[in-house]
């Protein structure tokens, strides 16, 4: 856009600022006229938008002449065309580096807000409101440099110093060669000088130009806009003093230890997994699969269940009770033993229900002793072994206490031996 050529300007109206009531703002402006740059810094703002475009998209350097092709017009600027144009000094320094160091010095002093030399390296917050205002005229119109205008430089300061302290310069040789680097390709230099070359062009012979538009009046230094830019920056400028003091970052550095000092231990503190607290444990109670106890169908012969459960409840007891019902079951054993008879054989061999009927002229032998020495008796073989072991089982499965089974077994043993002699 052909408003970036002149976006940073600064234009003065001497006429308006010099009739300020502020005796350091008209100091500054009477060194400017008297340093020569008030023909450069105060001719008539007028712009040619289009022209310029022109001029900077065609222009070069050729020998010690600007170029350039401006609406099909070859146009050729020399420095001393650009000299006599805004009535620019021809005689002194050419080159700021020559400028004096004793004169650069004294600026830093004159300059100062604090007193104090000012810093090459630091922000114009160091300096006064007016100098401050000086060094952006330099900065924006003369040198057109690019960056920041806030902080110091040695090329910025080197061209206050100039007006400040009055040092004569060849400003056509120095304002000159910053337009040769602007037409110049690949370099670093801004462009700008929007309105001087806007005048520049006026000048070529056989060159139409085209509306021209007006500068922005914001932009132009008069009575109002020096007094708004001193209300800007003058609180802005108190804060940047160099004697004001600033207020250090925090530093993120730890701070070193005290090796005399104590050195508390820290407790370890260990967590515990809530899944393994034994707080946490609930005991469960779990049914178990009741087994139901096998009922086994017992003799006749031996005691019903009515006859078991009115037993005694005591160990002893039922022993007792075991050992009566074996003598009885052997004493009707014998009874079958001494009448031998088909009826009773048959029933037996039929059948292992022992529902045996005595007859009551039967007699029974006096003693264990004469069973023994009656003979061999294949029959009681026959009915003391399922007999005695139905009875012994009834009476394990069936009896509401367990009983000790080793003592119930010796006391059956010594019926059988009792009943029918030594072994099946």
């Amino acid at each position: 856009m052909v408003s970036a050529y002149y976006s940073n300007t600064t234009h003065i109206d001497f006429a308006s600022v010099l009739a300020m009531e502020n005796p350091g703002m008209v100091s500054v402006f009477n060194a400017l006229m008297a340093s020569g740059l008030e023909g450069f810094l105060g001719c008539p703002a007028v712009i040619y938008e289009s022209e310029l475009v022109d001029f900077f998209n065609n222009g070069s350097v050729r020998d010690v002449l600007v170029v350039s092709t401006v609406n099909g017009v070859p146009v050729e600027i020399s420095e001393q065309l650009f000299a006599e144009t805004f009535e620019l000094p021809v005689n002194g320094l050419a080159d700021l580096s020559e400028m004096p160091k004793d004169k650069t010095f004294d600026a830093r002093s004159i300059v100062s807000l604090s007193g104090e030399p000012v810093s090459l390296s630091g922000m114009k917050g160091q300096m006064k409101i007016e100098y401050r205002l000086l060094c952006d005229i330099m900065a924006k119109s003369i040198s057109v440099k690019a960056g920041s205008f806030n902080a110091l430089t040695v090329e910025k300061f080197s061209l206050l110093t100039a007006v400040v302290c009055g040092i004569r310069m060849n400003w056509a040789s120095i304002l000159f060669n910053i337009l040769k680097k602007m037409v110049t390709a690949g370099s670093k230099q801004a462009k700008g000088f929007a309105i001087q070359i806007s005048l520049l062009l006026e000048n070529i012979p056989n060159l139409e130009l085209g509306e021209s538009s007006e500068f922005p009046a914001f932009k132009i230094l008069t009575e109002k806009t020096v007094h708004r830019f001193v209300s800007l920056n003058d609180k802005v400028g108190a804060e940047e003093a160099a004697g004001a003091p600033k207020p250090k970052a925090a530093s993120k550095k730890r701070p070193a230890a005290d090796v005399g000092a104590p050195v508390a231990k820290k407790k370890r503190t260990m967590r515990k997994k809530s899944s393994s607290s034994k707080d946490n444990l609930e005991i469960v109670a779990v049914a178990q699969e009741a087994v139901p106890i096998q009922m086994i169908e017992p003799l006749t012969v031996a005691p019903t269940a009515e006859d078991i459960s009115d037993q005694p409840a005591s160990e002893t007891d039922g022993v007792k009770a075991v050992a009566a019902d074996v003598d009885a079951t052997a004493e009707k054993i014998d009874e079958q033993v001494a009448e031998p008879s088909a009826d009773v054989e048959t029933s037996v061999g039929e059948s292992f229900e022992p529902a045996l009927e005595v007859p009551d002229e039967e007699t029974r032998p006096s003693s264990a002793d004469d069973i023994r020495q009656s003979g061999p008796r294949p029959e009681a073989r026959l009915l003391h072994q399922p007999a005695l072991e139905g009875l012994t089982r009834s009476t394990r499965t069936d009896s509401p206490r367990k009983t000790d089974r080793s003592k119930s077994d010796q006391l059956a043993a010594a019926a059988v031996e009792a009943g029918g002699g030594g072994g099946f």
